[in-house]
Formats: structure tokens, C-alpha cells, sequence
């Protein structure tokens, strides 16, 4: 195969993996921080991919428009869902926290499918089919720009936790429970913060991703599991990891169609998950 071809597939893989990245980043933010795992994160980023795709089927807005509305209104269902549901149950067992999530995830698959039915739905932007020539180089433009917004908004969120006070804040739960409780910061609140940004990140992915494929309600529990793979390969509570994970994932499922088949794209991800198990438990990097 002319190596033109194999750098093209490569390139692809590693765009789609950067939106991987940031849907991933949002699991692993709640996860660092509350120490609770989000079993409901892929669902709520098939409702992102619904909203995208009817606010362009229905009003002809562009999903590019959709991604700051999407992101405030994810952050505040993040949000109210962890202070009327999650925070009751920081302190219980294991069990109770993911029995729990694990019925959110269940009660929004099947809401999703009450309402849109089965039938795969998409979004057919006018340049869509519009690609950048670098060189030998095709590089789609659609990827492309959703890999420069995904970049855009992990900065955004890195710069909120390095340099707002709030952002420090919610670092100092994450590093000393007790001591932040002992100076008196809000806890409850930091915490539902942690879960608003993670929400609004896999929000924006959502809306992104719904440029690249189309959306079926059993697409959400297919990208919990791929977030899971992501944030273990990238190291659980790291954020630069599940960057740097996500798009392993997205360069390795697209040479593993070209070398195999499409189909074989997920046994390559678990594959490398096992791996990483095996030789480096604890995950590409480790969390700060």
C-alpha cells in the first residue's frame, strides 16, 4: 500500500482520536477529583449527539454553533445530577455508587430509544466532504476542525484548574479532602463543579462527534466502555493520559481497519488496554 495512503489513515486516526481524548478527559476529571466513576458518561454524550443532530435537522444549525449552548447546558446537568444523585452516595460503598450510575445509564439508553427509535441519525454539514491538500497529504476538513476544538477546549480546561481560584480549589480537594474540609471550602459544591466541567467536556465531544459518525442510542454504552479503555491506558485521574490515550486509541483503530478489518478496530483497543495492564498498571501517566 503507497505509504501516501497509510499516512492519510494515520492522520484521520489521530484527529477522531483527539475527540476521543476529550470525552475521555471528562471521565477522568470526575474520576480524579469526586473518585467516583461515571458509568453514564457515554450516554450522556449520545444525548450531545442528539441534540446536534436535531437542532441541525430542525433549524439547519450548523453543530459548530451548538457547542457553547451544548456545553452550558451539560455543565448544569452535570451539575444538578451530582448534587440531587451522586453526592448522597460519595460515602457509601463501591456497589451503591455504580449500581447507581449504572441505572442512570440504563434509564437514558431506553429514553433515548422512546424517543428517537433505533434508526442511526446524522449530521450532513455543507463541508463535509471538503478536505485540506498538504502535499501528498488529504487531511479532512471536518476532522480537523473538530480536533482543533477538542485541543481548544482541554486547554481551556487545563488553564481553569492551573490558574482560577475555583480550578485551584477543586485541585485541593482532589490532593487532601480533610485538609480542604479543615479551611473550610465547599466541598459539595467543588465537587459538583468537578462533574458540571466533566459533563460539559463530553458535551462538546458529542456535538463534535456528531460530524464524524452517526448517533444510535446503543452508541452510548459502546463509548462509556471506550472511555473506560481510554482513561486505564492513559492512567486513571490523568488528564494529560487520557489526551495521549485517546489518540492511541483513534491511530490504533484506524490502522487496525486498514491492516484487518473495520470490525477488528475494537479488539486492537482492548488489546492495548491489556498490555498496558500487564506491563504498566498503573497507566501510561500517572495522576498529578
Amino acid at each position: 500500500m503507497p505509504i501516501d495512503a497509510v499516512l492519510n489513515i494515520v492522520i484521520s486516526g489521530l484527529l477522531t482520536g483527539l475527540v476521543y481524548g476529550l470525552m475521555a478527559l471528562g471521565l477522568s476529571v470526575i474520576y480524579g477529583v469526586v473518585r467516583i466513576v461515571n458509568f453514564a458518561h457515554g450516554e450522556l454524550m449520545a444525548i450531545a449527539m442528539y441534540a446536534a443532530v436535531f437542532a441541525f435537522a430542525i433549524a439547519e444549525i450548523d453543530p459548530l454553533w451548538m457547542l457553547v449552548p451544548l456545553a452550558v447546558g451539560f455543565f448544569g446537568i452535570g451539575y444538578g445530577l451530582q448534587r440531587a444523585l451522586v453526592n448522597p452516595f460519595i460515602g457509601r460503598a463501591e456497589h451503591s455508587q455504580f449500581i447507581l450510575l449504572l441505572a442512570v445509564a440504563l434509564v437514558l439508553v431506553n429514553l433515548l430509544l422512546v424517543f428517537f427509535g433505533p434508526d442511526a441519525r446524522g449530521v450532513q454539514v455543507p463541508y463535509s466532504l471538503d478536505s485540506y491538500e498538504i502535499g501528498p497529504l488529504l487531511v479532512d476538513k471536518v476532522r480537523l476542525i473538530c480536533a482543533v476544538v477538542a485541543l481548544a477546549t482541554c486547554a481551556i480546561l487545563f488553564a481553569i484548574f492551573r490558574y482560577l481560584s475555583f480550578g485551584k480549589a477543586i485541585r485541593a480537594c482532589a490532593d487532601n479532602l480533610l485538609g480542604a474540609q479543615v479551611v473550610g471550602l465547599n466541598v459539595k459544591h467543588l465537587y459538583a463543579l468537578t462533574f458540571g466541567l466533566g459533563t460539559a467536556c463530553v458535551g462538546i465531544a458529542g456535538c463534535l462527534m456528531s460530524m464524524l459518525i452517526d448517533v444510535t442510542p446503543g452508541l452510548g454504552p459502546a463509548y462509556t466502555l471506550l472511555a473506560f479503555v481510554i482513561v486505564i491506558i492513559g492512567g486513571l485521574g490523568s488528564m494529560v493520559g487520557a489526551l495521549a490515550g485517546g489518540v492511541l486509541i483513534g491511530v490504533s483503530e484506524s490502522v487496525a481497519g486498514l491492516l484487518f478489518t473495520p470490525s477488528a478496530k475494537g479488539m486492537v483497543s482492548f488489546a492495548l488496554m491489556i498490555l498496558v495492564l500487564v506491563f504498566r498498571p498503573q497507566g501510561l501517566f500517572k495522576a498529578r
